[in-house]
């Protein structure tokens, strides 16, 4: 199964954090896909330089050694993620979101997330 990481699953998959066990099965199960989406680490810098979010400091390192060890792919977003957004509905306001819906749509993914609201939309989620 091709799986697109929500940003906390990463967070959580790669610092033992509140993963379900369905979830945490995937994350380790090597028969998966991983995906990291560009989105999800554009929304870590920018939490980082708003405060909002708190991590150790060379959270980048560890979040490459994490990718390598755990092999996930980096997952770019391409213009055919962003026109998906053109039509997507609107169940969700948070703009990094939506960039995962669309890319998980688009690239037939199942986006592993714990968050309820983008079980609206017409992708398969797995918590």
């Amino acid at each position: 199964m091709k799986l697109l990481l929500d940003t906390h699953t990463l967070l959580w998959g790669i610092g033992n954090g509140p993963l379900s066990p369905t979830a945490r099965q995937a994350f380790l199960d090597p028969e998966n896909d991983l995906f990291f989406s560009a989105a999800s680490y554009w929304e870590i810098c920018i939490k980082l330089s708003l405060g909002k979010l708190k991590l150790v400091s060379n959270w980048n390192q560890l979040i490459e050694r994490e990718l390598q060890v755990n092999t996930i792919r980096w997952l770019p977003l391409e213009k055919t993620h962003c026109r998906a957004l053109v039509t997507l509905p609107f169940h969700h306001g948070d703009p990094f979101d939506r960039l995962l819906v669309a890319q998980a749509s688009v690239e037939g993914m199942t986006l592993l997330t714990v968050d309820g609201n983008i079980g609206r939309y017409a992708i398969p989620t797995l918590w």
